[in-house]
């Protein structure tokens, strides 16, 4: 009996080692992660959706009546300035052309005649002034006749790429029916929308006779290998919208932007005394971002902050927290509002150090 009382009481203190041991460890694991808003300068990105803009886009249209003679070109081609495109069957304006040429012939031979007649006072001068004027007539008949006749030759207002044909060998085409467009792509035109109060800090922030430089994010989620300059602004605000259009200028030596593309114009903004902190330290109510803060007594307050930009991981804080303020890092979800909590305190620095960070 005395064995077994010995044996017992052996076990009651390794029982209460064992209680003991599991009770720290539970101590242990309900411990967050606790740590505060980092100060510092940065510099942040800002997307805007952008149309993508040949520098000119033009339609080519039939400038006569006629039947497609020719087609000299190709769907996609690039063609240069002055190159002849299309060709409307001539022959009409051929004739007109000839007729004109000829009465101009007859009226210069009717003025020289009459011309010196009147210097022989044989004609008096009204005569000679109507003769010059018929000639003046037949003149620009034939310039007119001749200008028409070269409208049967569609040529290259520019150096640029065809685009699709909208007739065919042939076809009977009508004054102002579209042939085809073309588009110069030595430069592209990219235009962005930009809210009111963002484009009166890029006024505000523009320094004389400087212009803002941009990058260009394309479809395929790749950086265009060209900076673009922001040259234009446009003069009223969309009510409807209340932006106002930018327009930035890219070159496009190898013809790798098309007119018509989109993607995304990315504009970078120095921000002084940044307040950055880690974007899963924050947790969404309503389309509006919340912390949770550690106060004084380790009890957790819910907060709404309010975020002045995104970047990959981080959000920069423009209202509603401090520098020194402690701010739940993780385990947003394991807590309550005015739930006390133990926890371990991580520099804001190691914070931002084990993020994908670009802030300098």
């Amino acid at each position: 009996m005395k064995k077994i009382l010995m044996v017992i009481g052996l076990c009651v203190p390794l029982l209460n080692t064992s209680c003991e041991s599991k009770k720290e460890e539970k101590e242990e694991e309900v411990k967050f992660l606790v740590t505060s808003p980092i100060q510092k300068d940065t510099i942040v990105e800002k997307d805007y959706v952008c149309q993508i803009r040949a520098i000119s886009h033009i339609e080519l249209r039939a400038l006569e009546k006629g039947y497609l003679q020719k087609i000299y070109v190709d769907e996609g081609q690039h063609v240069k300035q002055g190159q002849l495109m299309f060709q409307i069957m001539p022959m009409l304006y051929e004739a007109e052309q000839q007729k004109a040429q000829a009465e101009t012939n007859f009226a210069e031979v009717e003025f020289r005649n009459t011309k010196s007649l009147a210097d022989s006072n044989i004609v008096s001068k009204n005569e000679l002034a109507l003769s010059k004027a018929k000639l003046d007539k037949a003149r620009a008949e034939l310039s007119l006749a001749t200008v028409h006749l070269g409208f049967t030759q569609i040529k290259a207002p520019f150096n640029g790429i065809m685009d699709h044909f909208q007739v065919r060998l042939g076809s009977l085409v009508d004054e102002g029916d579209l042939l085809t467009t073309l588009s110069d792509n030595s430069k592209m035109w990219v235009y962005f929308n930009v809210p009111e109060a963002e484009y009166l800090n890029y006024q505000n922030g523009l320094k004389s006779n400087n212009k803002e430089v941009v990058k260009l994010r394309m479809a395929n989620n790749e950086l265009f290998d060209h900076t673009g300059i922001v040259e234009t602004i446009e003069a009223d605000f969309n009510n409807e919208t209340g932006n106002i259009a930018f327009r930035a200028t890219f070159p496009n030596p190898k013809g790798l932007l098309r007119h018509g593309e989109t993607g995304s114009i990315i504009v970078t903004a120095p921000l002084k005394n940044a307040l950055i902190i880690p974007q899963k330290a924050t947790f969404e109510v309503l389309e509006k971002k919340y912390v949770y803060v550690v106060d004084k007594d380790n009890a957790i307050q819910s907060r709404e902050i309010t975020i002045a930009a995104e970047m990959p991981h981080i959000f920069v804080v423009s209202g509603g927290l401090k520098k020194d303020d402690k701010i739940l890092l993780e385990g947003l979800r394991q807590v309550k509002e005015n739930e006390k909590i133990k926890y371990t305190f991580v520099q804001p620095d190691s914070v931002i150090s084990h993020l994908s960070l670009y802030a300098e």
